[in-house]
């Protein structure tokens, strides 16, 4: 029966089919891009979000600060050092543990957001703040604040 209601309004009305249908992929928002970014660390086993490709961290940083951790990783490899970031820069920590996620997203300006995540990591309560920027390819983060100084960009701007 429905069927034929759904023939019948073609017939009915012959301009119904050559109307344009816009079908766009949903656009991932900024609450979707950070719980892409936590959910491997829900895992016991998980393996988190390692940053040991270049392609890793231009999916998460905006590209300055891509660039910063690219080269400063490069330069440590070179010397055979450890690079400036020797942690975790998700979870501001090397092992992990973790429970009790909680992701809160604000709208800060255009294109740009601040995502508040808070969770247990080994028992103990912990807070990152990410600062994000909306660009062509997607939600980035442009700075990860920690609570103490410096920030993840702070890190980069003494070298």
């Amino acid at each position: 029966m429905i069927a034929r209601r759904s023939l019948l309004a073609c017939i009915l009305d012959p301009a119904l089919p050559s109307r344009p249908v816009e079908v766009t992929a949903a656009e991932p928002s900024a609450t979707s891009f950070v719980e892409e970014i936590y959910a491997p660390y829900k895992d016991k086993n998980g393996k988190g979000n390692p940053l040991d490709t270049d392609a890793a961290v231009k999916r998460y940083f905006e590209p300055k600060l891509a660039t910063l951790i690219i080269k400063d990783r490069n330069k440590a490899a070179k010397r055979g050092d450890v690079s400036t970031l020797d942690m975790d820069p998700f979870i501001d920590a090397q092992d992990w543990d973790i429970s009790a996620f909680d992701v809160a997203v604000r709208d800060t300006g255009a294109d740009k957001a601040t995502a508040t995540v808070s969770f247990k990591n080994l028992g103990k309560p912990t807070t990152v703040v990410l600062d994000l920027v909306k660009l062509r390819e997607g939600w980035r983060i442009a700075d990860i604040n920690w609570g103490r100084k410096p920030t993840l960009r702070g890190l980069f701007s003494k070298h």
